[in-house]
């Protein structure tokens, strides 16, 4: 370990984030993000369940003789089935949309099923073409950049936006929050809306033409944004979210099953993160999600350390069925994902990319939605 490693004294962010920055009681950049953001984006208060109601009422009034008033992402998981419950405890009329990427496993397609029959939910499940999105998700690998679920995020991301154009719906609930997301250094990885960077590193890396895969251009997020009005409204920041009470909740109302640890509803995601990202990046995003949990009080700094002295895999056993597993689905032997492990680390800025506009459109957009949502 080099000399100069250095871990917050609040959280377990460490200089496994080259850019992370420490004060004078050694408290870091990302402690100090969080405190920030809790005090704007967090509406746990009597005035900010106010701005619930009126939200609510909003959404109810904009979808009457609407076949919905509003759009949800499913995946299973825990936080995007929190929403779920939520949402219909609210009254609300969501259409459901889960997307299968061929990276499910039983217990996904099950948590799904029973949360869209016990919620009496309508759901679009869209089923990528595989060979096209292996050969992108090969592409990534190649690309060697850390962000390498861009293929998923982006696909649900550009599904949400095209339904809620398509419905008349404008309010797309999400799954986003802070006490449990706050928490993620720029450093590791790259915002996976940007439609040039997939296309500029599958252009470079890709042999199959991206026929039906679903995305947003840049043009596209600003028409359906200021044109359009549609809106992601983190419904979690507004009802006190704490992970293991709503787990347990929804496995009494729901019979949803845990998957451990956060986003291992999906295989690829769960070798990419507790292998691909430590071995070949040498980050643990457990690191990110922990210090956030610690931010938000629902774990001790010394619960997060002890969390962290295991193996990212739950057992040997399962991470090896995963290696093999995902080297034979991807279409690759041993030899090619070993060389694919091997190559200098990229950053998003050697590939295409409109990061630069979308800064600078973020505010804007920022702002748009905090008008739509707090008025």
């Amino acid at each position: 370990m080099s000399i100069d490693y250095k871990m917050c004294t609040k959280c377990i962010m460490d200089t496994t984030d080259p850019k992370i920055q420490f004060d004078n009681d050694g408290v870091c950049n990302h402690c100090r993000n969080y405190e920030e953001r809790a005090q704007r984006e967090l509406h746990y208060d009597e005035a900010g369940q106010q701005k619930l109601d009126r939200l609510v009422n909003k959404i109810k009034e904009n979808g009457k003789n609407k076949e919905y008033d509003c759009i949800i992402g499913l995946s299973g998981g825990a936080d995007s089935t929190t929403v779920a419950y939520r949402v219909k405890k609210l009254g609300l009329r969501p259409l459901a949309i889960t997307v299968d990427n061929g990276w499910n496993p039983e217990l996904a397609e099950s948590n799904i099923e029973n949360i869209v029959k016990k919620l009496d939910l309508d759901l679009y499940t869209y089923k990528v073409d595989w060979e096209e999105f292996k050969d992108l998700q090969l592409s990534f690998l190649k690309a060697s950049v850390a962000n390498c679920e861009a293929p998923t995020d982006h696909v649900i991301v550009a599904l949400l936006y095209h339904t809620a154009a398509k419905k008349g719906t404008p309010y797309i609930i999400s799954g986003g929050n802070i006490v449990t997301e706050a928490t993620m250094p720029e450093s590791w990885g790259y915002h996976p809306r940007d439609w040039r960077q997939i296309r500029g590193i599958h252009e470079k890396f890709g042999k199959i033409k991206l026929r039906s895969f679903p995305h947003l251009t840049l043009f596209n997020w600003v028409y359906y944004t200021f044109v359009k009005g549609i809106k992601f409204i983190p419904i979690l920041n507004y009802i006190p979210y704490v992970k293991k009470d709503a787990k347990k909740l929804i496995e009494k109302e729901l019979n949803w099953k845990d998957y451990g640890p956060k986003h291992f509803e999906s295989i690829y995601t769960r070798f990419f993160q507790a292998y691909i990202l430590p071995t070949k990046f040498g980050f643990d995003k457990r690191r990110a999600h922990l210090s956030t949990l610690i931010c938000s009080g629902q774990m001790t700094r010394q619960e997060a350390l002890e969390e962290m002295k295991h193996h990212p895999y739950p057992t040997e056993e399962m991470m090896q069925q995963d290696r093999e597993y995902v080297i034979k689905k991807l279409g690759l032997t041993e030899e090619e994902f070993e060389k694919i492990m091997s190559q200098p680390i990229k950053s998003y800025k050697d590939y295409p990319n409109n990061a630069f506009l979308y800064n600078k459109l973020s505010f804007f957009v920022n702002l748009a939605h905090k008008r739509a949502t707090h008025n």
